[in-house]
């Protein structure tokens, strides 16, 4: 008898990751199995981890993220998909997620065994992120539900119960204004520059086309009507033989000529199309009429147009609990429990004083001698005094912090490793949980990077052979624990996550807090507080090696000063052993990781505290010892 393997999930495991390589038509590719969130890394694939017990939900995963994920490798062109590529955030939202519904529609329309079994992972996702509870729209991402409609219309298929109530939340909304468009989907779909172009019209049609950017394809037709007007007037407008000038003239264009060497026959089709169609274009073009440019790429950052990132296609906006499974954030959350018994005591009468200052703010108050109100029966005396006294009005007063947003942005570095990282949750713990009862909003953020010296995107300048200055050379993992309209109890597992080993990487705090910042003044809040917890100066070493010096350290500078210029959003800032004041000018520096949690408090009771005095007293302070 032959002798069983020791774990009885690694005949699966192999079976499933050859599959994958003849799906995917990669026999190169590398299958891994990871706790880490699954997806594709040049020639790795990463796959849910499939446990010794090798239960059916455990398999049914594994199957349909490596089907997903091999049809995408299979039917997906990447410079296509960048060629098209939407430049608004919520535009390429809905691009990618319409391209994903594309590959999958595709491998069930030739593979049918595979829409049973990423139906399984759709409905995973769907239940992991609530969405068979939902209830209202703004609770389901726009991009998310247009994925699913695409699918559903791509293959006839009913999707899994909360994929489905995701997908209706926005049905109607999505139909009613890009239901003429929806009508070619068919026609599309087997070509992704065909997809690609009826994805750009659903956004337009969704009101966001203004993110969308400039029409790839009529840059290349102005391009051709450029080098068609140079050639000589005999030269058989149908003849090929003015592809060499063509290729001279566009020379500066790195997009079009990408597109030649791609494809000569598909761009020679749509020249010789376009040819007749636009003659009479191109006889009222002024003849000494020089070549057009395209338009100058839009700067990545407000702040600083000179900043610049070399790939962000890898850059990550992730939710915590898509970091890691539920059950391995409970263990996480215990962990940090066990972490926060020795400081219960301590911490918990920081936050009593917080509570105690803020709900001495909400007694009522009231605005006296008014013309209009509430009769102030206090002051009838004074008619019985004098009958020609008019009659007093009260007014009660406002709250002020009651409509207050307050933002956690921490850093999630590597050198926050051990117990600066534990003390930053258990305060961004019990701070959330006190501004909770107060009624403050809290979000809770965090950024790091998904590699250590450099990700996905130094691979692709080392590809490209390492041009000049080439900007940010790392991937952004912008990470979510709590969104400020989250109820705390479903947060409260996620700041677990900073537990979690190699989470911590290196960090890039300008584009943290420029995101941290984009998000709240797109809030509705009157009051908006950012606090940013930091343990040292922006570090990259991909990028850093590459760039000046001080490259992410000016972008800092940069955005700082546009956020105290711009004053929508209040910023602070608390440095763990690192003099942060040389950045922030409201700051305070502490040098032992056990006073971060008064540093917070009286930071943000001195925010909301109604004496200007006392407020400048402890923003006045620059250094706890």
């Amino acid at each position: 008898m032959s002798k069983p393997t020791d774990n009885p999930a690694d005949a699966f495991k192999k079976a499933l990751g050859e599959a994958t390589k003849v799906m995917a038509n990669d026999p190169d590719l590398n299958v891994s199995y990871s706790a880490d969130p699954s997806g594709l890394s040049g020639d790795a694939m990463r796959l849910p981890q499939v446990t010794r017990r090798m239960t059916r939900q455990e398999v049914l995963l594994a199957r349909g993220t490596a089907d997903a994920l091999a049809l995408h490798r299979r039917y997906h062109n990447g410079q296509t998909h960048s060629k098209y590529l939407p430049s608004g955030e919520v535009a390429r939202e809905l691009y990618e997620a319409m391209e994903t519904a594309r590959c999958e529609a595709m491998g069930a329309r030739d593979m049918p065994g595979t829409a049973g079994n990423i139906d399984a992972k759709i409905a995973n996702e769907a239940a992991r992120k609530g969405y068979d509870q939902v209830k209202q729209a703004s609770d389901v991402p726009l991009a998310t539900a247009a994925g699913y409609l695409i699918r559903h219309l791509a293959t006839g298929r009913e999707l899994p119960p909360g994929a489905k109530n995701a997908m209706e939340m926005w049905r109607g909304f999505i139909e009613e204004q890009a239901g003429v468009t929806l009508d070619n989907l068919d026609k599309t779909l087997s070509s992704q520059a065909d997809f690609a172009r009826f994805s750009r019209q659903i956004i337009k049609d969704l009101g966001y086309g203004d993110q969308i950017g400039d029409d790839p394809d009529q840059v290349d037709e102005d391009q051709e009507d450029q080098a068609e007007e140079g050639a000589e007037e005999e030269q058989d407008p149908d003849s090929t033989g003015n592809d060499d000038d063509d290729g001279e003239e566009a020379e500066g264009s790195p997009e079009q000529s990408q597109e030649e060497q791609q494809d000569a026959s598909q761009a020679q089709v749509s020249m010789d199309e376009m040819a007749d169609q636009e003659m009479g274009e191109e006889a009222e073009m002024p003849d000494g009429e020089a070549p057009l440019e395209p338009p100058a790429p839009q700067p990545y950052s407000d702040a600083d147009p000179d900043y610049k990132v070399y790939l962000a296609t890898h850059d990550e906006e992730i939710s915590a609990d898509e970091l890691a499974e539920p059950v391995e954030l409970e263990r996480l959350r215990a962990y940090l429990d066990q972490q926060l018994e020795p400081l219960k005591g301590a911490v918990s009468r920081l936050a009593n004083k917080l509570q105690r200052r803020l709900q001495a703010q909400q007694n009522r108050s009231w605005e006296f001698d008014l013309e209009e109100g509430t009769l102030d029966a206090g002051r009838l005396a004074r008619i019985v005094a004098n009958p020609t006294t008019p009659l007093s009005f009260k007014v009660e007063k406002d709250t002020e912090f009651r409509d207050t947003c307050v933002t956690l942005l921490l850093d999630n570095s590597g050198s926050m490793r051990g117990r600066p990282i534990s003390i930053a949750a258990i305060c961004a713990d019990v701070l959330a949980r006190t501004l909770e009862r107060c009624n403050v909003k809290v979000e809770i953020l965090g950024f790091t990077t998904r590699a250590w010296k450099g990700g996905q995107a130094r691979e692709a300048w080392l590809n490209d052979g390492r041009p000049q200055t080439p900007g940010r050379l790392n991937d952004l993992r912008h990470i979510i624990y709590k969104s400020a309209d989250a109820p705390w109890r479903r947060a409260r597992p996620n700041l677990g996550l900073m537990m979690k080993e190699g989470l911590l990487k290196e960090n890039i705090d300008g584009e943290a807090l420029e995101w941290a910042h984009r998000r709240m003044v797109n809030r509705s809040e009157a009051r908006k507080i950012l606090m940013v917890i930091s343990d040292g100066a922006p570090v990259d070493d991909s990028t850093l090696s590459v760039n000046p010096a001080n490259y992410l350290e000016k972008h800092l500078r940069d955005v700082i000063a546009m956020i105290e210029k711009r004053r929508a959003v209040e910023l602070l800032a608390i440095g763990i052993g690192h003099d942060v004041t040389r950045y922030y000018d409201r700051a305070v520096t502490i040098t032992d990781v056990d006073q971060l949690a008064g540093a917070m408090t009286e930071q943000l009771a001195a925010l909301f505290d109604s004496d200007p005095r006392a407020r400048a007293r402890v923003m006045g302070m620059r250094n706890v010892r």
